[in-house]
């Protein structure tokens, strides 16, 4: 199986209504989705799946979170060998503790970590000795491209080269908005592989965030989707470096998320 350990490899929504943005997913993305373990309960997490697999999960915002001001926000987990090991290592690296680790009966051990310009990630170990397998290219429904809003450009960069291992790759000049550096999480330093990007925050960012890259096929087509489901699109179709198109969007419920694809090819 694949090492997965500093590589982001899950992909969670919390979200105000789940069932409502399960539809909005099927549609646009072309998710399938089933409750975790097979069971439909009160509260249920749902596993959502592209083409090659499961990839993430889709919950409701728990209440406690609700109650602290929580709103609708795709999260990712990083792989780890030793959540409390690497929690307390990141830690003292400038990032800092939101949630210490602790079990999820069946599923791992995780925690909730921010990095030193305060945008949040999870750490996980599965229970699980199988592992999962990284989906290979670029696979229908998948997360394709990682970017950061950072909230302290050079700490981070230096934060999750140093702590996880990545490698930089080219470093595009974007003028008044800064330098966009390309990084891999799979330590490459060739465009090929190249796994996503850094970026300081946006003026009209309110928060530092990671923001997820899902493969569709034609992305004016998914434009429509987007749009007839409900959603906003707030910037694109706009060409990248390689040839895609790109498109960055709310959903219904007010997360942002990514769209990846091409032109002309439905």
């Amino acid at each position: 199986m694949t090492d997965l350990t500093g590589k982001f490899f899950w992909y969670e929504l919390m979200t105000s209504d789940p069932e409502a943005a399960l539809a909005f997913y099927g549609d646009v993305v072309g998710w399938t989705s089933q409750p975790f373990g097979g069971e439909r309960t009160d509260d249920p997490y749902h596993v959502v799946s592209g083409s090659a697999g499961p990839l993430g999960g889709i919950m409701a915002i728990p209440a406690e979170a609700r109650t602290c001001g929580m709103t609708p926000w795709w999260g990712g987990y990083v792989g780890s060998a030793d959540v409390d090991a690497d929690a307390a290592r990141l830690s003292a690296a400038g990032g800092a503790v939101k949630r210490p680790a602790e079990d999820i009966p069946g599923v791992g051990r995780f925690a909730v970590m921010a990095d030193p310009g305060g945008a949040i990630f999870m750490l996980l170990k599965g229970s699980s000795p199988d592992g999962m397998e990284a989906p290979a290219g670029m696979p229908l429904g998948h997360v394709s491209w990682h970017e950061l809003y950072s909230g302290d450009f050079d700490k981070d960069l230096a934060f999750y080269g140093a702590q996880f291992g990545w490698a930089k790759g080219e470093a595009m000049d974007m003028g008044a908005m800064g330098l966009y550096q390309l990084v891999s999480q799979t330590g490459g330093t060739d465009f090929p592989d190249m796994t996503g990007g850094i970026m300081p925050l946006p003026k009209e960012m309110p928060t530092p965030l990671w923001l997820f890259y899902f493969t569709v096929g034609d992305i004016d087509a998914a434009v429509e989707r987007v749009t007839a489901a409900g959603g906003t699109v707030l910037n694109g179709p706009m060409a990248v470096p390689g040839g895609a198109w790109i498109i960055q969007a709310t959903d219904p419920q007010g997360a942002m998320f990514a769209l990846v694809g091409s032109k002309g090819n439905a």
